[in-house]
């Protein structure tokens, strides 16, 4: 691990205010920490934000149906909230089933959403060949490389790395706002928008400016209390996805009135199937029309020899998601 400076403002004004180039912001660190043993992210500074204001981005408020989370909530406190597991228990589901207990009690929401890829070729600095810490260098997944955990949805000749978080995969499905403190102000932002594709940049994986700091989630309508969040890994706990769904339905007898899907573990980015849903609206809740959407949700897919089956995997954790949250009381 290289020297580096340490910072703790006491706001998020004074954080924005004093970044400088070459600088982080970490809160619990789990994943800054790993990637700076790594060699693989070299700040010269890091800005410990931990403890802004006392707690002033750490709650969880309800409004009615609507949901406002702080950036630097713990995922323990989120995922054990009991209002949360009652009204939107996808979002709980989704922190559950994300780390171990101790990372859960020291990562925050904000990070969270920020994590780097798992890739290997992009955290084993011996491999030249990596776009995403390279930029231009190319990439070694595609370039003949082991590609069984990488990205089937949203790749590119420059990248197929896999987005590997969880809890992105639910926002992304609740149309969650992420609000930002940036130099010019506060400003909004749709969680859909935060992560960018693979394309031309793949090093670039937000919209963010470095200067920017999450410091919410907003989520005008969290009320699904018909929502789960399913995880098909190799072991059964401490694995990232490979194939996960975040659904989320309301019924009118059989028939379905809405529905949200976010899909995780084979997609460069937190993946929304907006056509599966337009698929699904207004039809029966059946295994049929669940395996019609999902067929449309990977009709986009691109796969190497080694990551084919994530296509046949990702359609049936689809289908079993929403036929498991279909039989939820909601």
């Amino acid at each position: 691990m290289r020297p580096f400076h340490y910072d703790k403002p006491a706001t998020a004004t004074d954080a924005v205010t004093n970044f400088r180039p070459g600088a982080q912001y970490f809160a619990g660190g789990t994943t800054m920490v790993d990637l700076m043993k790594l060699d693989v992210m070299k700040p010269a500074r890091l800005i410990d934000i931990s403890g802004l204001e006392k707690g002033r981005y750490d709650f969880i408020k309800w409004s009615g149906k609507s949901l406002r989370i702080g950036a630097l909530t713990p995922m323990t406190k989120l995922a054990d909230d009991d209002k949360v597991r009652a009204r939107v228990p996808m979002l709980s589901d989704a922190l559950w089933l994300a780390a171990s207990p101790q990372i859960r009690n020291m990562a925050r929401i904000g990070g969270n959403v920020l994590q780097r890829t798992r890739c290997p070729y992009f955290r084993d600095t011996s491999y030249e060949q990596c776009n995403k810490r390279k930029p231009g260098s190319g990439c070694a997944a595609l370039d003949g490389g082991v590609t069984r955990h990488h990205a089937v949805l949203g790749t590119s000749d420059k990248c197929i790395a896999t987005y590997p978080g969880d809890f992105a995969q639910a926002l992304v499905a609740l149309d969650a706002v992420v609000e930002i403190l940036g130099e010019d102000g506060p400003r909004s932002l749709r969680f859909a928008d935060l992560h960018v594709l693979p394309e031309a940049r793949p090093d670039r994986e937000t919209t963010l400016a470095p200067s920017d700091l999450i410091i919410a989630f907003s989520i005008e309508d969290a009320d699904f209390p018909r929502s789960k969040y399913l995880k098909i890994r190799d072991r059964e706990s401490y694995a990232y996805a490979l194939a996960s769904t975040a659904s989320a339905l309301r019924m009118d007898g059989n028939t379905i009135a809405d529905v949200r899907l976010g899909l995780g573990g084979v997609a460069t980015t937190p993946w929304r199937a907006r056509e599966a849903e337009a698929a699904l609206r207004g039809g029966p809740a059946t295994e049929a029309q669940f395996a019609r959407a999902a067929d449309i949700a990977f009709a986009g897919a691109s796969t190497t020899d080694e990551n084919a089956f994530k296509v046949e995997l990702g359609k049936r954790t689809m289908v079993r998601s929403l036929l498991e949250t279909a039989r939820m009381e909601g």
